[in-house]
């Protein structure tokens, strides 16, 4: 059984390639894979080679963890039944070609256990289940905070800002770009230069800027919490004295657990939160080289997906 993929051969270098593929067990599922999402975040330095130290980083492989997809074939022990759609986070089946994440394929085998039914309807939608429950993740953990400033208004910001509203909040949101001001629902988005609070209690972060700490802890109520909920390449510091005397939380969110994905798409069943407006680029797989330049050059793109129904 073989596939064709996304393979990074080294840093800027990418290819469509026919892969073999991992003998299902009986643990585990076929998926032909209908959509995959393209990430402006750790796919952008997996491309760029700026992703730092990471488990099972190197070149060549496949990255992508936001597909969508059909079962074509399931184990006898893997609890799923053929016909289902799936949403999969990644798989790690194509040899010496390294998974990382994987799910950039036309076709991959996966364990039942990792992959997640979707409601036919969501369609193309479902491969933004990642980045929704990543969101989920940082809001919904154990003494969280409502967060009351976002910084970022690209799909995560976004989901962030809607899930927040979902729960009741009322966030206010950070974008310089002007051209992704727009699409707010049920929040305010702002440039960070018409903004002069300085009693935010809770600021979440998704710009990946590693450089904006200080900025955001002068803005901070005593006793704020900041969280660091994108990803980071570049070492974080800051200055000591102003979280001194504010006396600043620092926390960490880091990708969605178990618990996050049914979370989210409960939320999404009961209509409480809307994925609709956050894929803007669509591209057949076989354009993969171009929808990647696309998707980390256009500033107006928030979400790239692959479309696989031409490959095979």
């Amino acid at each position: 059984m073989n596939t064709i993929a996304v393979v990074l051969t080294e840093p800027e270098h990418l290819e469509l390639s026919r892969l073999d593929l991992t003998p299902p067990g009986d643990e585990d599922v076929v998926v032909d894979i209908e959509w995959s999402g393209i990430s402006t975040g750790t796919e952008r330095l997996l491309y760029t080679g700026k992703m730092p130290p990471f488990p099972g980083m190197g070149y060549p492989l496949v990255p992508g963890y936001e597909s969508v997809g059909r079962i074509v074939q399931a184990g006898p022990t893997s609890g799923r039944t053929v016909g289902e759609r799936v949403f999969v986070p990644g798989a790690r089946c194509f040899g010496d070609v390294r998974g990382l994440f994987g799910g950039a394929a036309a076709r991959v085998v996966v364990p039942g256990a990792r992959v997640h039914s979707v409601d036919e309807s969501l369609g193309e939608q479902g491969v933004l289940l990642a980045l929704a429950a990543t969101a989920y993740h940082a809001v919904a953990a154990d003494g969280a905070r409502a967060p009351e400033l976002i910084i970022g208004h690209g799909v995560l910001g976004r989901l962030l800002a809607r899930i927040a509203v979902a729960r009741g909040g009322s966030p206010v949101v950070w974008e310089r770009n002007p051209d992704r001001a727009s699409g707010a629902e049920g929040y305010t988005v702002i440039a960070p230069s018409e903004d002069t609070r300085q009693d935010y209690r809770s600021i979440y972060d998704v710009s990946g800027d590693a450089k904006l700490l200080d900025t955001l802890i002068g803005r901070l109520a005593p006793g704020g919490e900041i969280v660091l909920a994108g990803f980071y390449h570049e070492p974080i510091s800051f200055a000591f004295p102003p979280a001194f005397m504010r006396e600043a939380r620092l926390r960490i969110a880091a990708e969605w657990r178990g618990p996050d994905m049914p979370a989210v798409l409960a939320l999404i069943r009961e209509g409480k939160l809307s994925l609709d407006g956050l894929i803007t680029h669509r591209f057949d797989a076989a354009q993969a080289a171009e929808a990647y330049r696309t998707a980390f050059g256009d500033a107006s793109c928030l979400k790239m997906i692959l479309n696989w129904g031409a490959c095979s």
